[in-house]
This record gives C-alpha cells, sequence and structure tokens, in this order.
C-alpha cells in the first residue's frame, strides 16, 4: 500500500495550505516492469493497476480521483486552467480551486511545481529537455498571473547531470535563447560531440529570467536511483512517477 514513506514531500517553504507530493516507483500494485506504483496509462501497463494506483494517491491525498488533473503530454508548452473536461494536450496545468490537483507524469522528464506565497494559486510543468527550451514553465509563470517575484518552485526528481547525455543540437537551441545556457553543458559525453547537461540548472535559469527567484529541490537523479524511481533512459519499457500539488480547504 502506498504510504508517506512511498512518497517524497518537498521541503519548501510553501503555504500550510499548499499541499504537494512526488510518488517514487513503491507502494503500488503494478507488474515488472512497471514495478509498483506506475501512473501512465499510456506504457503498456495493465489499465486496471494504473487505476488502482491512482486511486491509492487520490485517496491518500485526501481528494477526489476525479480532481486530479491528468495531462496528454507531447513535449510541448500549451498550459491548461484547471478545473477543464477530458484530459487536455498541454504539457503544465494550474489552478486556484482547492481540492483541484494539478500532476505531471514523468520518468527522467523534470517535473516542476509552483506556488505563490500567499497560498493562492499552484501549478505545474513537465519540462523536458523540448518543453524547457520551447518555453513551457515561461508560459506556466504567465498563465498563474500576479506578480512572478511572489512564485516559488520546486524542482522534483529528474534525470542527473551525470547522465543526461545530448547532441550538441540540443545544447545548441538553449544557446539560441540565452549564450548563459552554456554553463549547464560540459563536452565530457561518453560520444563525439556530445554534452552532458544539467537539466536542473537549465531550469533555474528560465525561471529566474521569468522573475522566479525562490526555487527548491534538484537534488536528485531518476537514472541513478533504480530502487526508488522509473527511468525511460535507463530502462527503456518503464513507468511513470507523478509529481502533484493542491491547495487544501484545510491548511
Amino acid at each position: 500500500m502506498i504510504s508517506d514513506r512511498s512518497l517524497i514531500t518537498p521541503d519548501w517553504p510553501a503555504p500550510a495550505n499548499v499541499r504537494a507530493v512526488c510518488t517514487t516507483r513503491m507502494g503500488g500494485v503494478s507488474q515488472a516492469p512497471w514495478d509498483s506504483m506506475n501512473l501512465g496509462s499510456h506504457v503498456g501497463d495493465d489499465s486496471q493497476h494504473v487505476q488502482e494506483n491512482r486511486q491509492r494517491l487520490a485517496a491518500l491525498a485526501g481528494i477526489e480521483l476525479c480532481n486530479v488533473g491528468w495531462l496528454d503530454q507531447v513535449h510541448g508548452t500549451n498550459v491548461v486552467s484547471l478545473p477543464v473536461t477530458g484530459v487536455p494536450r498541454a504539457d503544465a496545468s494550474h489552478t486556484g480551486q482547492p481540492g483541484c490537483a494539478c500532476v505531471i507524469m514523468t520518468a527522467d522528464c523534470l517535473p516542476v511545481l509552483l506556488c505563490d506565497v500567499s497560498g493562492t494559486r499552484v501549478g505545474a510543468a513537465h519540462a523536458g529537455w523540448r518543453s524547457l527550451c520551447g518555453g513551457v514553465l515561461e508560459e506556466l509563470v504567465s498563465g498563474m498571473g500576479g506578480n512572478p517575484a511572489e512564485l516559488m518552485a520546486w524542482l522534483g526528481p529528474a534525470i542527473g547531470p551525470q547522465q543526461f547525455e545530448v547532441g550538441a543540437e540540443v545544447r545548441d537551441a538553449f544557446l539560441l535563447y540565452d549564450p548563459a545556457a552554456a554553463d549547464a553543458f560540459s563536452e565530457r559525453g561518453a560520444r563525439a560531440g556530445h554534452y552532458m547537461a544539467d537539466i536542473y540548472l537549465l531550469a533555474r535559469q528560465r525561471l529566474a529570467a521569468s522573475g522566479v527567484s525562490q526555487v527548491y529541490g534538484g537534488d536528485r537523479c531518476t537514472v541513478s536511483e533504480p530502487q526508488t524511481f522509473f527511468s525511460y533512459r535507463r530502462d527503456g519499457q518503464t513507468g511513470r512517477m507523478a509529481s502533484m500539488i493542491w491547495l487544501s480547504d484545510n491548511p
């Protein structure tokens, strides 16, 4: 059974009514290679297992499963305001409605959770390199409204800088936006013409450029912790974790 020990709780000074969790691969019912807390319905797992895992997460959070805002993530920059009917094609969401959860699924890509310091709005973004480079964080910050300086962010588990090897085209795409992104790439990839990328630093740079200076997290590696995290780059066929944030009526 999923428990608090199967979850990661962000260490950040969020308001008391802001709740957030990130699942690990532990605490669910899925069988290998999706063992065990797989929350992705698109990875080949038994649909009944996925539904049970999602129900367990909602129950632990104390919210109705129908109020969890699952997205059809496509590595883009579209942002939706929750609640919304169906499963929208988007890579970020935000809401000001208590009991309605923003959720992002990942297995190496970077989940970014946001809230404002007054506890009136929360948001979540799927920041794989394509979405991140395309501006998904900027779109989410803009969509949440208000003063970006009053937002804080938490960077959830993602592929770490010692594992994230990318081609020169990825580095070039980021440098076209900001030459300072060069600091997030080192020329020590295992293959010629490849670089090791720090997706956490890239996200911090984009958030800072958007006016968000309070940034926490960003210290785990999904690839290097196989007992704790799913990793698509490490395993290929695998499950998905969820990073979820919501406003509570009972702080």
